[in-house]
């Protein structure tokens, strides 16, 4: 039979919550899609411009237009080294950009430009694959140990463990939706007694889908084709699903195996966010096409819910209840993203060569996650709006596992003949985790509380090889495809390192202690992906 349990933290705050750093890091991060153009020169156009996708990274470049123009770009993407699992596929295709350009003279040489684009921002096709072995520990034991809690007068530890209306639960403010799982099915046996087990290796696979799409608007234009300005507001549209099935294999005392114990996580984060993109390109020197790009963008502000069903197939026998359980959560928060700042370069060599580099910098130890304190009515507007404040517990976690992220572009595109160009791009992007980083289960946050996984992995920088082919058809229609590879390394943790000191009565009525500790080793796993872009182009 299933059991559905909702521990009283969350029925007392449904309205309430806030998300975790390592969750949190997975929509702040950013890929390399736009235009085939723009992606066959690494992104490398912030000062060259003309090229639509610079309408969310420099919007100045939109400035550069002397004609109107429409894009839409398409694809697939592909999981190197992945395997498909669940509703994930390796292989997917992709709609990735969609856009305009109206460009309006105002002058002997100046331009007025409109434009709007939508690119997908963000591609969470991913499936996380990752097995090892486990030296004497296990994810529910993690569990065990934060249940330890004070010594009783007979010396002996106490457990924070609690039972209302036939269920347990953690009767602790770093207690999780998984916790109590592990309470209900696993760690209570059937003499009363709590427990665990050691096991003796793990299996997770994970497929994440979904997509950040985002719409920006632009208005831009130049002074005597010498300065550039523009200035985008982008909309955020978030759709990211991820389901996963963790297996623990566990031993008994003497080391005889039990059976294993698998945790089915099903988890959605949905929601919009907005932006404000400002941006100049200066080309100081009259008759030279060297020019210099300048770039500011706002946080993202973000209002999302997650919702999760998980459930707990306990293959053992060592349950005082031998049953299945189940939970299940919704609750809403806010996520600010932080600043970000660039700065690039561009020239030209006639009409058959163009260069460019690019240097993009944000910090995301700054990134504030805010719960929900209720709704406010405005007078102004005859309408409610939600106030928030930052939950400092996370963001100090956020502050000690996050750090400032640098990337770097450069991309150069020849044309051998006017209407054939060939381009060929690198972007770097430095690690965003610091190789000490965590996930804390025990950060007095709603973040925590809502968790129903324990494992994270800190990936270390991003390498982009990308290559491209543009061919322009009567001065209107054009064609480009473009490579691009990527890979990031990671090392992946089922869950934190962490002990505790039991004590406990031994057969001779001595109080002794039991040092528990459970560590678990990294995980070597890597993400290499290909990605195929064709984008269909006309000039009015």
């Amino acid at each position: 039979m299933k059991r559905y349990i909702f521990s009283l933290f969350a029925l007392a705050a449904l309205q309430a919550g806030a998300q975790e750093t390592y969750e949190n890091a997975k929509i702040m991060a950013e890929d390399l899609n736009g235009t085939a153009r723009y992606v066959g020169m690494g992104g490398a156009m912030d000062a060259l411009g003309a090229d639509i996708s610079t309408i969310g990274t420099n919007p100045a470049g939109i400035g550069l237009f002397r004609r109107s123009t429409a894009n839409v770009s398409f694809g697939l993407v592909s999981q190197g080294e992945g395997k498909s699992f669940a509703n994930g596929g390796k292989t997917n295709a992709s709609f990735d950009q969609i856009g305009f350009v109206v460009a309006s003279k105002s002058g002997n040489s100046s331009f007025v430009n409109f434009a709007f684009n939508y690119h997908k921002s963000r591609n969470f096709d991913y499936i996380l694959s990752a097995a090892n072995s486990l030296n004497h520990a296990s994810q529910h034991k993690l569990s065990y140990i934060k249940a330890v809690g004070d010594r009783d007068a007979t010396g002996q530890s106490t457990f924070a463990i609690v039972e209302k209306n036939g269920y347990l639960y953690g009767d602790f403010y770093w207690t999780s939706q998984l916790d109590n799982l592990y309470y209900n099915s696993l760690i209570y046996d059937a003499n009363a007694q709590y427990g665990y087990n050691d096991g003796t290796g793990f299996e997770l696979n994970r497929a994440h889908t979904g997509y950040i799409g985002e719409y920006d608007f632009n208005l831009s234009g130049n002074i005597n084709d010498r300065v550039f300005l523009g200035m985008t507001i982008g909309i955020k549209d978030v759709h990211y699903k991820a389901y996963g099935e963790y297996t623990d294999h566990l031993i008994d005392a003497a080391g005889s195996p039990v059976g294993d114990v698998t945790v089915y996580d099903d988890r959605k984060i949905t929601g919009s966010g907005f932006d404000v993109k400002i941006g100049a390109i200066f080309r100081p020197v009259e008759d030279s096409p060297l020019r210099f790009g300048l770039s500011i963008a706002t946080p993202t502000f973000y209002d999302l819910k997650t919702r999760n069903y998980t459930y707990l197939g306990n293959n053992t026998s060592l349950s005082a209840y031998n049953v299945n359980y189940a939970t299940s959560q919704v609750y809403e928060y806010k996520l600010y993203t932080p600043w970000k700042f660039g700065i690039s370069a561009g020239h030209t060599v006639g009409d058959y060569l163009a260069l460019g580099i690019g240097y993009e910098y944000a910090d995301y130890s700054s990134a504030d996650t805010r719960e929900n304190t209720g709704s406010e009515y405005d007078w102004w507007s005859d309408s409610y709006y939600d106030r928030s404040k930052s939950d400092e517990a996370m963001n100090r976690h956020t502050e000690k596992t996050l750090k400032g992220v640098s990337t770097l572009k450069i991309g150069a595109e020849y044309k051998a003949i006017p209407e054939l160009a060939f381009r060929l791009g690198y972007n770097y992007v430095s690690p965003m985790y610091k190789s000490d980083g965590y996930k804390d289960v025990y950060v007095d946050s709603y973040g925590t509380n809502y968790s129903t996984t324990t494992d994270y992995t800190n990936w270390e920088a991003t390498h982009r090889l990308t290559l491209g082919l543009g061919y322009a058809f009567d001065n209107h229609f054009s064609v480009d495809v473009a490579y691009q590879f990527s890979y990031q390394k990671g090392n992946f943790y089922p869950f934190r390192d962490d002990y505790v000191d039991d004590y406990y009565q031994n057969q001779q009525g001595k109080i002794v202690v039991d040092e528990i500790d459970n560590y678990a080793d990294a995980t070597k796993i890597n993400n290499k992906r290909h990605q195929l872009l064709v984008t269909l182009g006309y000039r009015f």
